[in-house]
Formats: structure tokens, C-alpha cells, sequence
């Protein structure tokens, strides 16, 4: 099973048109995913702790169905690339309306910054097992790790 979180569409979220704006889709993709971390003893606190943190370099959006003001969404998350070492990750979060139809999916590759050295890590073997946890999707693939070029 995914991570879920269930939220709504919010008067800033809204663009010109009546329809969620970009920026929102990932926002809520975001919010789940800080929710996945917290929810298995990763709360911002710990990262903070660790100097550690997640970053994206880069997101796929593709929408399937429109969202409005006040709509309700379920936001499912799931895993669907790993480096070994877990120093590069990627994950699939699906925007789903309440009557079931998926309005987008959002697909980020990411990795974990030390930061206070600025540059790409490996995670500790409690937060891999984290990721590890999630529910992967049917096309999960085995990523290179950006530590191997280094």
C-alpha cells in the first residue's frame, strides 16, 4: 500500500483559469512526502540533527484530470528508483480526485545533501531502511550513484 495523506485544494493554489496551479501539484507532492519521513521518525528536527536533507533535482509532472477550489485529493506516494548505497532516490506521488480519478502524477529524483559539506551523500542505514519501507511502483528501477562519479 502507498503512503496516503488526503488534503484540498486552497484559495492560493488556484491559478487564473479556476484550475490548481503548478507550483501547488508539487507542493502537495512535497507536503505528503515530509509527512512519509515525520510518520516513520524522520521529522524535520531529525534532519536538521543530522545535517542532512532531502533535495530534488528535477520533477516530472504529467496531469490527467482538472482540480478546483475546496476538491478533496488523496496524495499516494511510492518509491520508484533506488541507488544501492540510497544516495539517489526517486519517487512517484499520484494526485488522486475523490471520485477516483488520478488528476496527476508526479515523479522527482532526488538525493541527500549534507549540509553543511554541500554535496551528496549516502543516507545512514535507519534512514535507507525508510525508504526501503515505501511501497514500490510496478516499474521500479535500480538508479547509478552520483557517489560512484566522485
Amino acid at each position: 500500500m502507498p503512503f496516503t495523506t488526503t488534503t484540498h485544494v486552497r484559495w492560493p493554489d488556484v491559478d487564473q483559469n479556476g484550475h490548481m496551479r503548478t507550483t501547488a501539484y508539487l507542493d502537495a507532492a512535497e507536503d505528503n512526502r515530509m509527512r512519509y519521513f515525520a510518520s516513520a521518525g524522520f521529522p524535520v528536527t531529525e534532519f536538521a540533527a543530522r545535517r542532512i536533507g532531502p533535495i530534488s533535482h528535477g520533477d516530472d509532472i504529467r496531469y490527467r484530470a482538472e482540480l478546483r477550489l475546496l476538491d478533496t485529493v488523496v496524495v499516494e506516494l511510492r518509491l520508484a528508483g533506488l541507488a544501492s548505497d540510497g544516495a539517489r532516490f526517486r519517487l512517484h506521488n499520484k494526485i488522486v480526485k475523490a471520485d477516483g480519478r488520478t488528476a496527476a502524477t508526479i515523479v522527482t529524483t532526488g538525493g541527500w545533501l549534507d549540509l553543511d559539506a554541500r554535496k551528496l551523500v549516502a543516507p545512514a542505514d535507519d534512514l535507507l531502511a525508510v525508504l526501503t519501507g515505501l511501497d514500490r511502483t510496478k516499474d521500479f528501477t535500480e538508479l547509478p550513484s552520483p557517489l560512484a562519479r566522485a
